[in-house]
This record gives C-alpha cells, sequence and structure tokens, in this order.
C-alpha cells in the first residue's frame, strides 16, 4: 500500500483504482478535495465488533450517503449511522476524504470513525435491511459476493491501517 501513497498538487495522498476501475484518490489531510463534500462513509465499532449495514442491492457495508441540503458533513454521518442501524454515535472522528474520479461524475467523500454507544431497534432502516455486527471483517472481502463493492477497495484496509496506527483501536 506504501507504493500507492505519494504526493500530488501539494496533497500526501494514495491512488488506486475502485471495483469499477475508476481512479479513486485518498488523503487523510483535512478535507484536501473539497469543504463541503455531498457523500459520506462511517467505519462504525461496537465495543469489539464491527458494526455494518446490510443494503438491500449492494449487500454488507459500513452506513454512509449523501449530504442533505442544509447539513454539514458530520451531521450527515451521524444521521445516516442512526438511519441504516438505529445506531447512537458516541465520538465521531474525521479520518479522511476521498475521490472518485469517475466516468460521468466526481464524488467527493468524508470518512469518518464512528465509536457506537448503544444500538435502538427500529421499525425502519431505509435503504437498508439494518445493523449486523461482525467480530472481524473477512480477508476474502474484496472477493465476497456478500460485501458491498464500495468495502472491496483500498480504502478500507488503508483507513483501517490508519486508524491502528493512530491509536483509534486494536484488532
Amino acid at each position: 500500500m506504501e507504493d500507492m501513497k505519494e504526493r500530488i498538487r501539494g496533497i500526501n495522498m494514495y491512488e488506486f483504482k475502485d471495483y469499477y476501475q475508476n481512479t479513486v484518490q485518498l488523503s487523510f489531510e483535512h478535507q484536501p478535495f473539497s469543504d463541503s463534500p455531498k457523500h459520506v462513509w462511517v467505519i462504525c465499532r461496537y465495543g469489539d465488533k464491527w458494526l455494518l449495514t446490510e443494503h438491500e442491492d449492494r449487500g454488507f457495508e459500513f452506513p454512509g450517503g449523501k449530504v442533505e441540503p442544509m447539513e454539514c458533513a458530520e451531521e450527515a454521518a451521524l444521521r445516516e449511522v442512526k438511519e441504516e442501524t438505529g445506531a447512537a454515535v458516541r465520538h465521531l472522528k474525521y479520518v479522511g476524504q476521498y475521490k472518485v474520479l469517475g466516468r460521468e461524475k466526481v464524488i467527493v467523500k468524508n470518512i469518518y470513525f464512528a465509536d457506537i454507544e448503544k444500538l435502538e431497534k427500529q421499525a425502519d432502516y431505509f435503504e437498508t435491511k439494518g445493523p449486523v455486527l461482525f467480530s472481524e471483517l473477512p480477508e476474502n472481502l474484496p472477493r465476497n459476493k456478500k460485501f458491498s463493492f464500495i468495502m472491496k477497495d483500498s480504502v478500507l484496509p488503508i483507513s483501517l491501517k490508519k486508524l491502528k496506527e493512530d491509536g483509534v483501536f486494536q484488532s
């Protein structure tokens, strides 16, 4: 992964291809690509387990989604976690930001880490089937058909490595 790291236009970043072969740029600097990203993705930990959701079409993934009008990225992250899993966040930490240079559009997404305080059952989990807890993430995740494409590029392993190095969690 270190060989993917470089300095582009003054930003320390990783550059690689995603599941669909779009170029992805990932940085742990504070919002290097946009001060107002339109998407968020939240890596969630509930005690010693990973908290994911099961999207009806894509499969297992960490919560995330679009930033609504009149909402900041942090508010969107908290809302998406609650809507998709029923979880209340104890602490939300900005991790980084990535940009997907898609064929038709560019998507900029903030990455957060959420320490989950509690899970509450909900009548509706919006476009997901609700919370799913994993003791550990599978080693074959990039090839596992049960997981969303969002989980299959290098954003997740590089972000987890950064969080471990920063002492945010132990595996």
